[in-house]
Order: structure tokens, then sequence, then C-alpha cells
């Protein structure tokens, strides 16, 4: 009787429960449509924009759009009740009523964000029921973490012993498309491009402690040559000090992790985050009947005098009023009398807002994701270092190298959790072998490859 239940079973398509069809899932939802004949599966694309979803299918006869609001509790257990499995790919935030449906209703879940607390403690339960909570499974975390991994134990099971480890990664826009001063675009939400970098950055060099508050993190940037490419701000993350647990590196002198953006993009960043404009915690008043220019003009103490705006600007960072960052500065139309028309908003949505409009990715604009890792190390008596490199291009202002390298992964994990190649249950990141090995093997297939070098140091 059993046999023959599980015969039946596997006549039946099974379903595929996406939750969230934003910038990162064009290639995500591509690869899941490409093997549902293979997978035996349909693709159910659940959006707040139905019509966006029915967009990101493009007809394919094995999706299914969904109108979703992640508000509705009743929708969201009937469709997670329907699915085989499900991926979230909402905002961060949204994450944790998703997972705890799918640990209550025993189904396994995909994320591309990091774990939080209250995700690690559906660890127990997940393990109980026998299913995988993956999340980190995206670009950054995701392909730098499992890139990272197979490096490190290659390195391990060499007998070297590692002295040093950085790892920068960045979204930045492809030089061919790259026509603004910033040489920065859109190509995520921008909203988390804004508030990047908020709290204090967290590491350990040549085995101290060290700590960056966020006033000080866009001046202490360093230097990151990359071949082929050219030289790039990088700047530390908030916490690298918690994946020296994860990557098992708990005794390693150095490790960093950080952001990279183009060379001289964080001098003029720091002055947003200086003068006030990245905070999010608090709203501005009849910010609707403001310009921005007399916003500006609001964050200068009275001691910095003077009629002009922007030459006030300069005197309160200290630079000169024909310095190039202050002509990238008023490049942005900060300085205008132009009506903000945003209603009861805070200064990180109103600088939000404008940038929005200058850093438009426009439909035949390419983006570019950067990725580098360093790792130095000592094997025998000799010392090395090995860097290991990623470069990735987009197509348009749709199918975008961030699109790619962010939900692709999660594709991948998604169909090789539902084929049985990865077997793990639990709260799970893809540090290990059994999911970062097939994982990375389809990435290389599919054209994302690092480009691995090593000298010895002397």
């Amino acid at each position: 009787m059993w046999e023959m239940y599980l015969r039946l079973k596997f006549f039946f398509m099974r379903n595929v429960l996406l939750i969230g069809a934003g910038r990162s899932s064009s290639y995500l939802i591509q690869y899941l449509l490409d093997h549902a004949g293979e997978g035996q599966w349909t693709l159910t694309v659940a959006d707040v924009s139905e019509q966006n979803a029915k967009e990101k299918i493009n007809g394919h006869p094995s999706g299914k759009p969904l109108r979703f609001d992640i508000q509705d509790e009743s929708l969201l257990k009937s469709e997670v009740k329907n699915a085989d499995l499900v991926i979230s790919m909402l905002p961060a935030h949204m994450h944790l009523p998703v997972a705890q449906e799918c640990v209550h209703q025993k189904k396994n879940l995909v994320t591309a964000s990091y774990v939080t607390k209250e995700m690690h403690e559906l660890d127990a339960e997940a393990k109980a029921n026998g299913i995988i909570i993956l999340n980190e499974c995206g670009l950054d975390p995701g392909i730098d973490h499992m890139s990272a991994m197979k490096i490190i134990h290659e390195l391990q099971e060499k007998g070297a012993s590692l002295d040093y480890f950085k790892s920068f990664t960045g979204g930045l826009v492809a030089p061919e498309s790259n026509d603004n001063p910033w040489g920065y675009k859109f190509s995520w939400n921008p909203r988390n491009v804004i508030l990047a970098g908020q709290g204090t950055a967290k590491y350990i060099e040549d085995g101290k402690y060290k700590y960056i508050p966020y006033n000080r993190l866009f001046s202490q940037v360093e230097t990151i040559q990359v071949d082929g490419q050219g030289s790039f701000d990088g700047y530390a993350n908030r916490d690298s000090l918690a994946y020296r647990k994860i990557y098992g590196l708990n005794s390693i002198p150095t490790l960093l992790r950080g952001t990279l953006r183009q060379q001289g993009f964080c001098e003029k960043w720091n002055v947003f985050v200086q003068l006030g404009l990245t905070d999010d915690s608090y709203l501005i008043e009849d910010s609707e009947h403001l310009t921005y220019g007399s916003w500006i003009e609001s964050y200068l103490p009275k001691t910095v005098q003077g009629t002009d705006l922007k030459l006030r600007v300069a005197k309160f960072m200290n630079l000169v009023p024909d310095h190039p960052v202050m002509r990238d500065i008023e490049w942005t139309g900060i300085f205008e009398d132009r009506p903000i028309r945003l209603k009861n908003a805070s200064p990180a949505q109103i600088l939000q807002q404008l940038l929005e409009e200058k850093w438009k990715l426009n439909n035949s604009d390419k983006d570019m994701i950067v990725m580098q890792h360093l790792f130095g190390y000592t094997l025998g008596a000799k010392k090395f270092q090995h860097t290991s490199s990623l470069v990735v291009k987009g197509e348009n202002s749709v199918f975008t190298a961030m699109a790619r390298t962010v939900g692709l992964p999660v594709a991948i994990a998604a169909r090789f959790i539902l084929n049985g190649e990865i077997k793990m249950n639990g709260v799970q990141v893809p540090v290990h072998k059994e999911i970062y090995q097939p994982v990375l093997r389809e990435l290389s297939r599919l054209g994302i490859e690092f480009n691995e070098k090593t000298k010895e140091l002397i």
C-alpha cells in the first residue's frame, strides 16, 4: 500500500512557492521554470503585484502568478500548505512569519537573508520536523560563504595555517554604463543602500579587536585592487567577528568582511553621513513643504556662516569650495530649491527619493558584481597569498548581475533540496560541503566562476 502511494505521489506535480518577485527574482524565476519539467514542479510566484508576477513568469506554462499580502495569515497558511518548498525573497524583516509557518507545516524554506536571532531559534524544531531552513544563500551573504569555505577547507586539508582572510563584495555599475560622477546606480533595494553600514563595524586585525563607529566608517577605507577592474574603496561590514565561528576560524589573527564601491565614492558619501542625511530614526516635520536646499540648511549650525549653501556645506566638511567632492555632491541636486513633496519622511527617505532619480539603472544599463577574497596562509616554512576574484556583468536593468548572483544560488539550492541532493535539516547557512559543492558546481556551469591565483610572499 505504501509503495503504491509513493508511486502515485511521483506522478503528481510538486509546487514551489516563491514569495516576493522584486529586483532580484528574474534569474531565480527563469531557472526554476527552465527546470520545472525535469523536476516535475510548478512555480507559484506570489507578489504584492499580480501583474509583476505575471510579467516575471512571461507566459511560461509551469508558472502561476498570485497576488499576495504577507499580512494575510490565512493566505500564507494555505499557500504554504500547498507547497513542497518555499522560497522567501521578501524584505529581510518579513521572513520570520514565513519561516514559522514552514516549520509548523514541515516545509523546507530558502532565503537570501542573514540569519537573525529569532530565525535561529527555530533550529531545534526544524530539525525535529526533518526540514531545512536555508538562509544566506544569495550573493553576499551566499556566494561569498560558499566560495570562501571551499578554499578554506582545501587549505586546511593541505595542512595550511590561515594568517588572514579578507572578503569584499560590491554591487556596482558596469564601466560601459558608468555615466555619472558617483560611479553608482541602484541594482538592488535602494533603501538598503542608503542605510548601509549603520551601526559599528567589528573585526579582528593582528589578533586585536577593532571597531569603527558609523560616523567614521566612510572615512576609514581600504584600497582594493582587482585584476582587470582597477581599484575600489573597501569599507568594513558591521560584524566580521561572528564569522570566525561560522567559518571555523576561531584562532585566525585577521578577519574582515567588507563592501566595495568605486574609488572616491566613500569620501562623497561621508558628507551625507556627517550631515545626518542617512538617519532613518525620526521624521522631518512638514517635509512635503520643504525644498532640498532648505532641508540641508536645517542641518548646518549657526557658526557655519555665509550665504551660499554649497560653500557653507564645504566649510562644515572642512573642504575647499571647489573640491571635487563638493562638485559631485552638488550634482545630486541636494542644494536645489526644488520641493521635496514627500510627506512625513525621515532624512533617509528624502535622500533615497532624490538619489533614485539620479542613480536610476536605465533599461539598457548593465550593472556589475565584484567580489574578492584574500587568504594569507602558512604552509610548511613558507607564506602565501591566495586571491579569488569574481566579476559578473548584467544584461540589462531587469536581468542584472545582482539578480543573477542573488537569485541563482537560491534557485539552485531549492532545486537540490527538492531532488534530495541536499539532505541537511535545521537552520543552516551554506558553509557545508553538502550545500556549497553542488551549488558552486552548477554556478560554474552557468558561467559564474572565480579567477584564482596564488603567490609566495617574500
